[in-house]
């Protein structure tokens, strides 16, 4: 594999100031992508620029909530004029919605949709433009494999809202294929603040469902989630689209 095949790329994370986003960002630059790493603190985002710059990459940070429809556009148009070119878009900014159904506000599972499937749904909008001018490019949204989980409980909330965005990455597909535009969604176990959230809070069931990955660890989020998303919008992989790729040590059932 060429190690700087993402060379003259320019590419959005959103979220890319911490756990997976921050994985992705820095394995894109790795292989030479220019990266725009959005997120709502300033400080995360800094953070992860100067880990890219100390790895010889490239990166800028532009501070915005993917819930605010003016920011979305507002950015995209920001990276567009920087760096005269968008071929990658990460939609990796999610607030999470968990727990039982009666427990499960309106507004936080509409939070979670926002935050979610709608803001996935600007960006790729957004972008498209740029998208297709490139004319290979790559859109990369995150799902979850709660959308496969044997047990939903405590998690349909959730699962709805990452549902929804693998059918947007499959119409994507569908209707942007003729202008050069790959989209794949990707389900990940990463360690991530997210999931040390979730084992602190539940404990007895996070040791019960490491059991059940294969591979017997979480991933990494360099090296084994923004490792893995770097190949799959190179080369390699460009008759590869409409498609969901577990990240996740062979734990779900993705067939």
């Amino acid at each position: 594999m060429d190690t700087k095949m993402l060379a003259d790329r320019v590419a959005i994370v959103t979220g890319g100031g911490q756990g997976v986003g921050q994985g992705i960002a820095r394995a894109l630059a790795a292989r030479g992508a220019t990266v725009a790493v959005v997120g709502r603190t300033a400080s995360k985002l800094d953070a992860t620029k100067a880990l890219i710059e100390e790895e010889g990459g490239r990166c800028g940070t532009f501070v915005g909530d993917v819930k605010d429809v003016d920011a979305i556009a507002a950015i995209v148009e920001a990276v567009a004029q920087r760096w005269g070119r968008i071929d990658i878009l990460v939609n990796n900014a999610q607030q999470v919605p968990l727990g039982a159904l009666l427990e499960v506000t309106d507004d936080r599972f509409q939070t979670g949709f926002s935050s979610g499937p709608l803001a996935t749904f600007r960006f790729m909008k957004a972008c498209h433009p740029h998208l297709k001018a490139s004319g290979d490019a790559m859109i990369i949204n995150l799902t979850s494999s709660t959308t496969k989980r044997w047990d939903m409980a405590g998690y349909g909330a959730y699962a709805a809202v990452k549902s929804a965005i693998v059918s947007l990455t499959r119409a994507a597909a569908a209707e942007w294929g003729v202008d050069g535009i790959r989209a794949l969604t990707v389900a990940p176990h990463a360690e991530s603040a997210g999931l040390a959230w979730w084992m602190e809070a539940n404990p007895d069931e996070a040791a019960a469902f490491f059991q059940t990955i294969p591979l017997r660890r979480i991933g990494e989020c360099r090296d084994d989630i923004g490792v893995a998303v770097a190949a799959l919008c190179g080369p390699e992989f460009r008759y590869l689209t409409g498609a969901t790729i577990p990240l996740d040590g062979g734990q779900a059932n993705f067939t």
